[in-house]
This record gives structure tokens, sequence and C-alpha cells, in this order.
């Protein structure tokens, strides 16, 4: 691994899920240890349930007022306050305010990137993405989405 700087306007932009994802460094940047982005949310955004096989995510709040669902309960977090999702346990967040929020997001180890581009890709075709798609193309990348 070497030192890398990624200026701002250089970060690549990726949207999928309704969410806006500026991607800082990679996995092959950083020889798989981890991926680093920020996460813009509108209002009423954020993902549904679900939890990953490989990465534990790791949220800095930035702007906003993010509610995240962990261990079952929901708690709120406001600029400067982190939470961690480890692999394997069910989390979601949600943007409940009138403003879109702003996070920095680590996921590790790297590969998390892979599969938000492929789902930028789906969700980037003419007339919409293909639901069952974005969910198989989750599942490939060890990402599962809770029952409802």
């Amino acid at each position: 691994m070497k030192t890398t700087l990624t200026p701002a306007a250089q970060s690549t932009v990726l949207r999928a899920f309704g969410e806006e994802l500026h991607l800082h460094l990679t996995s092959e940047q950083t020889d798989g240890r981890f991926a680093l982005f920020t996460e813009l949310t509108p209002p009423g955004g954020g993902p549904p349930p679900h939890w990953h096989d490989n990465e534990d995510e790791c949220f800095h709040v930035l702007e906003g007022t993010v509610s995240f669902l962990a261990d079952g309960r929901w708690v709120d977090a406001k600029p400067g306050d982190t939470v961690l999702a480890p692999r394997g346990q069910v989390h979601t967040f949600r943007n409940n305010t009138d403003r879109t929020t702003r996070m920095l997001i680590q996921a590790t180890p790297g590969g998390f990137e892979r599969f938000f581009a492929e789902a930028a890709a789906e969700f980037a075709r003419p007339g919409g993405p293909d639901m069952a798609r974005a969910v198989e193309i989750a599942k490939a990348h060890g990402i599962h989405f809770a029952p409802a």
C-alpha cells in the first residue's frame, strides 16, 4: 500500500437505492483492507434492513441526524457521533429529517464499493432498476436484506 491522495473533485460518485456515494479510497488503493466513502442520504432515504457476510461498517455522521437500527432498537446519531455495524448483524439507517444527511463510512475489509458500483449500473438503466436483479447483485456480494 502506498500514500494516496484522492482530490475531492476526483472522487467517483455512484448512485443506487436512493443514496449518493462519493468514493474516496477503494479496496485496490488500500490492499483490500477497507473502502472509505461519503454517503449522502436524502430526506426519507436509507436502505432496507440488511446484513453483510463480509464487511463491518463504521458510520461517522458529518451533517444531520441519522436514525440507526441496530440490535433491534433505533437510536439517533448526530454530527460527530459514530456507529459500528459489525458483519452478520441486521442494521439499517434512515434520514427522518427534512435535510440531506452526510456520513463518512468505512467498510472493512474493502470490496463494498464493487457491490455499490454494480448496483449503481443497475439503477442507471433506462426505465429504472430491476429490483430483483439489484437483490441478486447484493446477494452475490454477501449482502442480504432482512425479511419484512
